[in-house]
């Protein structure tokens, strides 16, 4: 869907459920001053259309051990299919996102572990792969995101 099909409610829709993807129809509806069927319908056409994918928990990771966050830019052999780039770290339970980019590096990859031995050893794993010519990580101190 456009982005020019979307109204400013249903923008603020989305806002909301970003914030708490658990809010109820009614809250929503209270808060757009739209009635709760009318937030429905809204709510169904933004999946129905695409916009909305789907809806997740948000976990505080450094709870269940894995609070070290990290990004490990990587570079290939200049003939590396970008399927076999993401291939490189897609099955690791470490990583949380796999980015390729157009120019140095060729991906980007977003780690998450236990602590720094953890981490090493992940970097030792991803530098194993024939095609992987370099990296270079960097740990992230603290962390804020808007959501998707």
């Amino acid at each position: 869907m456009p982005e020019e099909l979307l109204d400013a409610t249903d923008h603020e829709i989305l806002g909301l459920l970003r914030e708490d993807a658990r809010r109820t129809l009614s809250d929503i509806a209270g808060r757009v001053t739209l009635s709760t069927a009318a937030v429905k319908r809204r709510i169904d056409r933004l999946r129905e259309t695409g916009v909305i994918t789907g809806f997740t928990v948000q976990v505080d990771h450094a709870k269940l051990g894995w609070g070290i966050e990290a990004f490990t830019e990587l570079r290939f052999v200049g003939n590396t299919k970008v399927a076999e780039i993401l291939r490189t770290t897609t099955r690791m339970p470490e990583a949380q996102a796999v980015f390729t980019i157009a120019g140095d590096p060729d991906a980007l990859v977003w780690l998450r572990v236990r602590d720094m031995a953890h981490l090493q050893k992940t970097i030792d794993e991803i530098r194993r792969h024939h095609q992987v010519t370099g990296t270079k990580t960097l740990i992230a101190l603290e962390s804020w995101s808007r959501g998707s």
